[in-house]
């Protein structure tokens, strides 16, 4: 299984800067983050990919779409792979919205919200939450029974939680599992 952190969004350019949260909800990716995906998806077709699973944030799907289209593999959207809730980038769209602006994927799944609304709640999720969800996502691909053609758009968190490096935008890394 693969896993790839989503291309360059408008939050990373302002906080890769200023390392300070610009308040920008569920940002979208640059047009430096949307050529990297579709640089990604040309080296994503020597893996013979069959199935993306993205986050639902808008940063992953905008990445996933260049690339499924390449390789004429599906996108499952799956709200496990998000990044940990954090910041304001982390404060989601809602369904609708999602289906408003993507309406060739499958969102009726998502509860509202979906995310871990830490502007409602007051906390952030915590490293071990993020450790949690990353482990039951774990638990689940191990018996996919095509793990081995999965690409997973997610978040620098989430990447961390499942396997400790730290990536950059659009960087891809292999999820081992025990077997």
């Amino acid at each position: 299984m693969l896993l790839i952190r989503h291309g360059q969004s408008e939050f990373n350019v302002v906080f890769s800067r200023t390392r300070v949260d610009p308040g920008i909800r569920d940002p979208r990716l640059t047009e430096f983050g949307r050529a990297q995906a579709r640089e990604i998806a040309g080296e994503l077709a020597a893996y013979g990919i069959g199935r993306i699973i993205a986050s639902p944030y808008t940063r992953a799907i905008e990445t996933a779409l260049p690339i499924a289209e390449r390789l004429g593999a599906a996108i499952e959207i799956d709200p496990s792979v998000g990044e940990r809730a954090a910041y304001f980038c982390d404060i989601g769209s809602s369904p609708a919205e999602l289906k408003r602006r993507f309406p060739m994927l499958d969102f009726d799944h998502l509860d509202d919200p979906w995310f871990h609304d830490h502007e409602t709640l007051g906390r952030h999720e915590t490293e071990e939450e993020l450790a949690r969800r990353g482990a039951e996502f774990r638990a689940r691909a191990a018996v996919f029974p095509d793990r081995s053609d999965v690409l997973v758009v997610t978040h620098w968190g989430f990447i961390r939680a499942l396997t400790g490096q730290q990536v950059k935008n659009a960087e891809i890394v292999r999820l081992q599992f025990d077997d």
